[in-house]
């Protein structure tokens, strides 16, 4: 009896794009719940917003471009674009700010170089950073978490403010809207007061939680958790997050204990702002991260120290966005200086390699 066999691999893995994006989606979920269940409906406003653009630039592109609709439309790349900066931007945005991000994302940083694939930045953050760049001041309508205190907008005036502009009767906009916990303490520090003045202030301790800003600290631990899930499924490199917040740990914690009254807790940086966003779900794209072993780690740990830099001598109270850009900048040479020895060559074929024979 004969037997006849196909080739190996006998399975084959479903590494599809659109099997990636959407467990990356799924993955957010918790994290995008959490933010609406302390911010509001501006989040749900904003996903929705910023999904129906992205759909409308990607289509655009793919018909100007002569492509199908149909397989690019449906691998999600769009979508999460557009949900990683609905999540990111103010939830008090104003409805033409969503709009010019998430088109200057699709348009310019995703199709401008050839679409999914070829990019070299980001397109979530390129969009971000040309909103925070050009309107800084639309860029501080964050509203204040669920906390004592504070009445949540209803839905008809979150949608009148974000699309009219026009306040609920009576309100200001002192009176709907805060800046950020990492915002507030950047501020007061260069005023000169100290870390225990600022958390037990009347004015901003209500800000503050246990080991971030209120509503942050869960906002991020749920971002973690889909994080660590989709390193378990391995469709993220889990040392690319690990490198991000390894630099930041250590940084901050070297510079709170050299002086505790000047410098925020290693807590307080890792589980405020959107660090775990930015370390699982924005740092970690395929398309420009970087792409051996030895590189995501230099990639990973590149991101956390710029992010310390700039959130505690730079402009910006936060920085991911920029920290992620400029090493998206880097990652040609990362990857060109981190190249394994491919199986069979000595390392004296690869000029790069500057290795001694001693080292085989």
């Amino acid at each position: 009896m004969q037997f006849k066999l196909s080739s190996s691999p006998y399975e084959i893995p479903d590494n599809s794009v659109q099997r990636v994006m959407r467990n990356v989606l799924l993955a957010l979920l918790p994290g995008a719940l959490a933010c609406i269940y302390f911010f509001g409906w501006g989040v749900v406003i904003n996903l929705l917003l910023a999904s129906g653009v992205a759909l409308l630039s990607e289509a655009a592109m793919l018909k100007l471009r002569g492509r199908p609709l149909q397989p690019y439309i449906s691998d999600y790349s769009a979508i999460l674009t557009a949900c990683l900066l609905a999540l990111a931007l103010p939830q008090l945005a104003p409805w033409w700010l969503t709009t010019i991000a998430v088109a200057f994302a699709i348009i310019i940083a995703k199709h401008l170089y050839g679409g999914l694939g070829f990019n070299p930045f980001n397109p979530a953050m390129v969009g971000y950073v040309v909103v925070l760049i050009s309107f800084p001041k639309q860029m501080t309508h964050w509203v204040p978490p669920l906390m004592e205190g504070y009445s949540n907008l209803s839905f008809v005036d979150t949608f009148n403010i974000i699309f009219h502009g026009v306040l609920p009767a009576g309100a200001s906009w002192d009176s709907i809207s805060m800046a950020t916990p990492l915002d507030t303490l950047k501020t007061q520090l260069g005023l000169e007061k100290s870390i225990d003045e600022i958390r037990n202030s009347k004015t901003y301790g209500h800000m503050f939680g246990h080991i971030g800003g209120v509503g942050w600290e869960w906002i991020n631990g749920l971002f973690l958790a889909g994080g660590l899930w989709l390193a378990i499924k391995r469709i993220i490199d889990w040392r690319i997050p690990a490198g991000v917040l390894l630099a930041l740990f250590i940084l901050s914690n070297t510079f709170a204990l050299y002086d505790y009254a000047s410098f925020a807790s290693p807590t307080f940086q890792l589980f405020s702002g959107g660090i775990m966003l930015g370390a699982f779900f924005i740092a970690t794209d395929p398309v420009t991260a970087s792409t051996t072993p030895k590189g995501r780690w230099i990639y990973g740990l590149g991101i956390g120290w710029l992010i310390f830099m700039i959130r505690t001598w730079g402009g910006y109270p936060d920085g991911i966005a920029f920290a992620i850009l400029i090493s998206n900048m880097a990652v040609p040479l990362i990857d060109y200086y981190t190249m394994p020895r491919a199986f069979g060559h000595h390392w004296t074929e690869f000029p790069h390699h500057h290795k001694s024979h001693e080292d085989e």
